[in-house]
């Protein structure tokens, strides 16, 4: 909104110190951690007040853990402070006229009402339990049914999947060496050279460390199947962002841990915005340009800023927990941000602790029932899933494990940011 106010300053030829620093993205970008910083560490305390007030507490069950006892009444419900931090810096300091960031700000706010629908469900069985007096327990009924939530994720893949193909301004552009005067050719000056770039609405995704590094998802269809390609990309739109959320959801179990990794990936992902959406550097580093992306480092500035401030909060012993409102709205956000800079394929690697943790709970699960049915007895490959109750069971601290699962989430960033120039 601040940008769009400058700018009408700027037609009405009102003239003041500071307007033009509106016109500078990095400026926007700075002003968002800023802003995001600000309101999370301020109001967050305002908040954890609010839901101890009104008795929004974690209840914890007997895993036998070290230090979950704890944990029990720590107010949930925090995933709240983290979309407030995201959403006011993006409404202020982003262009909210760029098809990138609306349909950012619909996925954050769907997202966060399911997460926040599922945190108020659990929080209603507590408090039923209670006047009725009997013992509360955690359990597949007192939250969103399970079906619902995968409806509710389905849905944002449906809509950011149709938004990506269809919308005509998402596009990339091509560099163009034919005819320099046909009318579909646009001149650009680019470090020094004139250079003639054509638009382009393929439905592609970059391939890491390979030269020749874009894919066609059309490839994957035979030829009478090409005009169906929408539905084989909104397929997969709706598979990431279903996996990715899920996976922040089951990674969100120690104190620090989803925050301090969705807030490096974040990081990562606003490099690749901001790179992508800059002419100068894309052609620098020979990676696809796409128009108006780099909006989105706002955006995602805003997300760093939220999550680092939340983490004042939540880091051991934490004084409040982000709750399905927080990590199903940032694993849904990374997912979506990944399709949308057309990196989708490094998922596995820069989600690599997301990976890990759900991968840890489908073998476990898998394991377990495998056994069972072979042998008569349930067998288990970790001592307990997800991964990071493993190693508790082994007898790290919790600080310990997600201090070094942070370092290696250090580590698959640089390793993506590596392939903007290793291929």
């Amino acid at each position: 909104m601040l940008y769009h106010l400058f700018e009408w300053f700027k037609q009405q030829g009102i003239n003041f110190p500071g307007r033009q620093l509106m016109e500078f993205q990095t400026f926007r970008v700075m002003m968002a951690v800023l802003l995001a910083l600000i309101i999370t560490l301020v109001y967050g305390k305002k908040l954890i007040n609010l839901l101890s007030a009104k008795l929004v507490g974690e209840t914890v069950r007997d895993l036998g853990l070290a230090g979950e006892q704890a944990k029990k009444g720590t107010p949930t419900m925090g995933g709240i402070i983290i979309i407030m931090g995201i959403l006011i810096p993006t409404l202020l300091f982003a262009r909210l006229n760029t098809v990138y960031v609306l349909l950012m700000l619909a996925c954050t706010i769907w997202l966060g009402i399911i997460g926040f629908i599922d945190d108020y469900l659990k929080l209603r069985a507590k408090r039923l339990a209670q006047e009725q007096g009997v013992a509360y327990k955690k359990g597949d009924k007192d939250g969103l049914a399970g079906w619902f939530k995968i409806f509710g994720q389905v849905g944002i893949g449906i809509l950011v999947g149709s938004v990506l193909y269809f919308n005509s301004n998402v596009k990339i552009w091509r560099e163009y060496t034919g005819n320099p005067s046909k009318p579909e050719v646009i001149t650009k000056m680019v470090n020094g050279k004139a250079k003639y770039f054509v638009e382009s609405k393929e439905p592609i995704t970059t391939i890491p460390f390979v030269k020749n590094h874009e894919f066609n998802y059309s490839k994957l269809l035979p030829d009478s199947l090409k005009d169906y390609t929408w539905v084989l990309y909104i397929l997969v739109v709706i598979f990431i962002i279903t996996a990715v959320s899920n996976a922040s959801n089951i990674t969100d179990g120690l104190d620090g841990l989803a925050s301090g990794t969705s807030a490096l990936i974040g990081v990562l992902l606003g490099i690749f915005a901001y790179a992508s959406g800059n002419l100068y550097f894309a052609d620098y580093l020979n990676i696809m340009y796409i128009p108006n992306l780099g909006e989105l480092s706002i955006f995602l500035a805003a997300m760093i800023g939220a999550c680092v401030g939340f983490m004042w909060y939540n880091s051991y012993p934490a004084q409040v927990f982000m709750g399905d409102t927080g990590s199903l709205t940032l694993g849904g956000i990374i997912a979506a941000i990944a399709i949308i800079v057309h990196k989708e394929l490094l998922i596995p690697i820069f989600c690599g602790v997301f990976f890990v943790e759900i991968l840890s709970v489908s073998l476990q699960v898998t394991y377990f029932k495998y056994t069972k049915k072979k042998y008569g007895e349930g067998r288990r490959i970790f001592l307990m899933s997800p991964l990071h109750h493993h190693f508790q069971k082994k007898g790290y601290h919790e600080a310990k494990i997600v201090t070094r699962f942070w370092i290696i989430q250090v580590m698959l960033v640089v390793i993506c940011l590596v392939t903007l120039k290793l291929r």
